[in-house]
């Protein structure tokens, strides 16, 4: 029968003689041990997740064949699926109707639509633009209040008026002036217009220049009477009309109480 030695200490070999054991490294058994049971739960796992795939599968198939729906609520289902594809409902709602709440019909809103405005219409030949309207005027003077502007033989007086002629000659169309449109211009039924020629005012007929625009063109400005108008030249500022001597003519501007009343006239309807 062998003796049975005892094993010397490993915490000392190098008094005993004994050596440690390097072919393999320290707690590599306990390793393969933790792997292996990894890999067989996850097998096992595995196993587990395949067999409930495969009932359920069998259990839907099951399902479909009956034609029934999959619930999954423990109490059996008791109001029926509705009709349409796919399990939903075929009812849309309407275009241009409001959706309803809740399970009522859909109520389909028409909008009568509203009839169109009517265009205006212009008449062929007529213009959008309404004609201006014609003023006639006739100047009365403030300190001879009987007596008006009155052409006789060219050239403008102040004359009282009589009879159906002199009104004709004291009534004169007001127009835009010629030289600046916000002043005033005076014509004659005759087709002429009044301009200052040596100063003093007359009839002629415009021969188109700019010096005759200028003549026959007179600016209002405020009088010293009342619902009275002074006209100043266009081409020669500070020169107002006035008549002297029973003659209206073009005079420098006085600070004077009889120019001020000479040259102020008013601008009254048209005697004819």
């Amino acid at each position: 029968m062998p003796e049975d030695k005892s094993r010397p200490p490993q915490d000392r070999p190098w008094e005993n003689g004994w050596t440690l054991d390097t072919s393999r490294t320290p707690g590599t058994r306990r390793l393969y041990l933790a792997g292996a049971l990894a890999v067989a739960t996850i097998i096992a796992c595995v196993t587990a997740i395949a067999a409930t795939d495969n009932k359920g599968d069998d259990s839907s198939k099951t399902a479909r064949d009956e034609g029934g729906l999959i619930s999954f609520s423990s109490q059996p289902a008791t109001t029926p699926a509705p009709q349409g594809d796919s399990g939903l409902s075929s009812v849309s709602p309407t275009p241009r109707g409001p959706r309803q709440q809740g399970t009522g019909p859909t109520v389909a809103v028409t909008e009568t639509p509203k009839p169109p405005k009517p265009k205006p219409t212009a008449s062929k030949g007529s213009s959008s633009k309404p004609k201006p309207s014609v003023t006639y005027r006739s100047v009365r003077s403030v300190n001879f209040p009987d007596r008006f502007w009155h052409v006789d033989d060219g050239y403008v007086g102040l004359d009282p008026v009589s009879g159906s002629e002199s009104r004709e000659d004291a009534t004169f169309k007001q127009v835009k002036g010629l030289a600046n449109a916000s002043c005033y211009s005076f014509a004659t039924h005759d087709g002429k217009y009044l301009r200052h020629r040596n100063f003093v005012l007359r009839a002629d007929r415009n021969d188109g220049s700019s010096l005759f625009q200028q003549d026959a063109t007179f600016c209002p400005r405020d009088a010293a009477y009342t619902s009275a108008t002074m006209l100043e030249s266009v081409n020669y500022p500070g020169y107002f009309l006035r008549h002297q001597n029973f003659v209206v003519r073009l005079e420098r501007f006085e600070y004077s109480s009889q120019f001020l009343s000479d040259s102020s006239f008013q601008l009254v309807s048209g005697l004819a």
